[in-house]
């Protein structure tokens, strides 16, 4: 990935979370409206060109190939922790298409794996690029949405000197250091699934770079 597209993702990702964090300081937010067409466009990646609605259909056909093997894993746990883990940004939630909705709405064939994992006895944690100072508003709207959240793992001042792929990875080895199998790990962007520390990774689409 070129510098260029890095700074991009992470501005889009800071300007998207930082309209979180004024939302999760509220003593009781208020539902947010389903988005209307319009507000589905007006976001970055309407902006760049990306259409909402093939988006999804490009993100089911990834979920359509992780579902059968999540079930499948596991179904033969035979007693052992297991985890999937999710990036956040276009991965779990839609940022780019919804920047100023609070809570920003889920993606939904994501959602909806996630969900059948957890239900299957797997746990769910989020590893992020987002600054640490955000991990409230960032919870709270990963459970708004309808996330089980085992864990959230975001960068902390130490975690800033390292590229996100490396920290990425160091954080997926912490969890497997809790004595989790980490069968599958899911994000739109190579940062999020190089390193190892996951039996499977499945990569939603960026369309090089459009989507932070």
């Amino acid at each position: 990935m070129s510098e260029t597209i890095t700074a991009r993702r992470a501005a889009a990702t800071v300007a998207a979370a930082t309209v979180l964090a004024l939302a999760g300081a509220a003593t009781a937010p208020a539902e947010a409206a389903t988005p209307t067409p319009a507000a589905r466009t007006s976001g970055t990646a309407g902006l760049k060109g990306v259409d909402h609605d093939a988006w999804l259909k490009d993100v089911q056909a990834v979920v359509d190939r992780a579902k059968p093997y999540v079930v499948e894993r596991t179904a033969h746990a035979e007693g052992r922790k297991q985890a999937v883990v999710l990036d956040i940004d276009n991965t779990s939630l839609e940022t780019d298409f919804h920047w100023a909705t609070v809570p920003t709405p889920a993606v939904a064939p994501v959602l909806e794996l996630a969900r059948l994992a957890h239900e299957r006895g797997a746990d769910v944690f989020f590893v992020t690029a987002r600054p640490g100072v955000l991990t409230p508003a960032t919870e709270w709207n990963l459970r708004k949405v309808g996330y089980p959240v085992s864990g959230l793992y975001v960068r902390h001042l130490p975690d800033l000197f390292q590229d996100v792929s490396t920290y990425k990875t160091a954080k997926r080895a912490e969890i497997e250091a809790k004595g989790y199998t980490i069968i599958a790990n899911i994000g739109n962007n190579t940062t999020d699934l190089v390193g190892g520390h996951a039996e499977r990774t499945f990569k939603l689409p960026d369309y090089d770079g459009k989507l932070s």
